[in-house]
């Protein structure tokens, strides 16, 4: 790499980068504990587990500025491995998961994110703005004044620092400055330090102690499938968001690979399966963070301090980091959405609704998302549909009736053309006039095979004029009306 290309890819945006990565670092620690509890593992695993993914993916990545690390949704996924077999299977599994997001992202499966719609992008970022503030509320139910007042303390520094400056994050100031008020008061709030033990050590390179055999594969593939395609799900959804932040591009192909890297790399020194957090991808992206130099410096400066400075860190008020956490979910919720309710399309606005309602009360944003997807296809199929059109006029001659059909003929659409034709009319000969429209499967193929032999059955001389080189070819491969030498069937354009 040349020196020109380092500094257009790495140190384009350096100060920026820096104090980015220091805010995204502290808020990675708190939840990087609880992703492991919910795994049902050591916090340990879970913070070697952000330390290793985001700084891998740092140069490894597709996106820059992206934050990747231990996610929820991927520790809700390995929670029943580990609960059966043990941390060990769950090392294994997440080496098998990052190959087959590696496999993935060299056969291209990034190209799907195209068909994901606005919608399910918009409810996909409202549904997770709305956990992020729900994962907030055990912080704050049953609790002294103390902590309300230092998250209200924190938002008021975290939103009216920048009417001042904006020479430093407005969330890094939070949180140095809270946790200083905290521990000069002796404040009785909860801190980083009560959410679990930090470790004292750098992490080490080790192999799964488990059998390698086919009864292993069979108890890990399950699970490590399910792990590959929510990080994929929610890593290329996260790069999709960032994208539009910053209006630059992604490269998700290389996105796929740099996960699946990241991943592997991390079973082996003991760390949990983790894809793209979008909270702390918004966080970098706000505090102005747009390098890969964000990102490393928030994975190096997670170890640091949990390792070396693990007694300040250990102080932090939770209270300070749900106020950046809350900043965070009102700061990603798509509020302009709610007004666009009653002028988007009633389907448009189903789909983005049904997407945060699937997520919201499932907690899970991959099936929230393939709610989503599905509801989007089901609708499109249906308006497309609708486009199929049929009219019929008597010929000259009196005793010939055409048909003329335009548009798409698939499944959706395939009955419709069953039902447009008059099977008790039994004019001599009956032309169908296909030059306007297009077969796209065999269910379009066998309405057309219905029509013409249920005309032939009345004694009525059929002909099929129009087929272009792509339905003819379809036609030809699975229709069985044109097999019937009493009708004629005719490709053109």
């Amino acid at each position: 790499m040349s020196l020109s290309s380092l500094r257009q890819t790495w140190f384009f945006n350096t100060r920026a980068d820096v104090l980015a990565g220091l805010v995204v670092a502290l808020a990675l620690i708190p939840e990087a504990i609880a992703f492991s509890i919910i795994a049902g593992v050591d916090p340990k695993v879970g913070l070697y587990a952000s330390f290793s993914i985001a700084t891998l993916i740092a140069f490894c990545g597709g996106r820059p500025g992206m934050i990747s690390a231990a996610t929820g949704a991927m520790a809700l996924v390995m929670a029943g491995l580990v609960r059966s077999h043990g941390l060990d299977y769950l090392l294994a599994a997440t080496i098998l998961a990052g190959a087959l997001q590696v496999g993935a992202g060299l056969l291209g499966l990034g190209r799907l994110m195209r068909f994901v719609s606005r919608s399910v992008v918009t409810g996909f970022v409202n549904a997770l703005a709305i956990l992020i503030f729900l994962a907030q509320l055990p912080e704050l139910l049953h609790v002294t004044w103390h902590v309300y007042a230092i998250t209200a303390a924190g938002l008021a520094i975290i939103y009216g620092l920048p009417r001042l400056t904006t020479a430093v994050p407005s969330p890094l100031v939070a949180i140095v400055v809270l946790t200083a008020v905290s521990v000069a008061l002796g404040l009785d709030v909860r801190t980083v330090g009560d959410m679990g033990q930090l470790p004292d050590s750098l992490p080490s390179f080790l192999l799964p102690d488990v059998p390698l055999d086919l009864a292993t594969l069979r108890i890990i593939l399950p699970y490590s499938a399910t792990l590959a395609v929510v990080g994929l799900l929610e890593s290329l959804m996260t790069a999709t968001i960032v994208d539009d932040f910053t209006d630059t591009r992604s490269d998700k192909r290389r996105e796929c690979v740099g996960q699946g890297i990241a991943n592997i790399a991390t079973g082996f020194i003991g760390g949990m399966a983790g894809c793209a957090m979008i909270g702390q991808s918004v966080i970098n992206v706000k505090s102005g963070g747009r390098g890969r130099l964000s990102t490393l410096v928030a994975g190096v400066v997670l170890l640091i301090l949990v390792v070396f400075l693990g007694d300040w860190v250990r102080r932090i008020p939770m209270a300070a980091l749900v106020a950046v956490m809350i900043m965070v979910s009102i700061g990603t919720f798509d509020w302009h959405s709610l007004r666009r309710l009653r002028a988007h399309p009633s389907t448009s606005s189903v789909v983005m609704l049904a997407t945060v309602a699937v997520t919201v009360a499932t907690h899970d944003l991959a099936k929230g998302v393939v709610t989503g997807v599905l509801l989007s296809g089901v609708f499109f199929a249906q308006k497309v549909s609708r486009l199929l059109r049929v009219d019929a006029a008597l010929e000259a001659d009196g005793r010939t009736r055409r048909y003329t059909v335009s548009g798409q003929v698939f499944f959706a659409s395939a009955e419709r053309l069953v039902q447009a034709f008059d099977y008790h009319e039994a004019p001599e000969a009956v032309v169908i006039d296909v030059g306007q429209a297009h077969f796209w499967d065999i269910t379009a193929v066998g309405a057309l095979d219905k029509v013409v032999l249920k005309l032939r059955r009345s004694g009525v001389r059929v002909e099929v004029l129009g087929l272009n080189a792509a339905s003819a070819g379809l036609v030809d491969r699975f229709g069985v009306h044109d097999k019937d030498t009493e009708g004629g069937v005719t490709a053109g354009h």
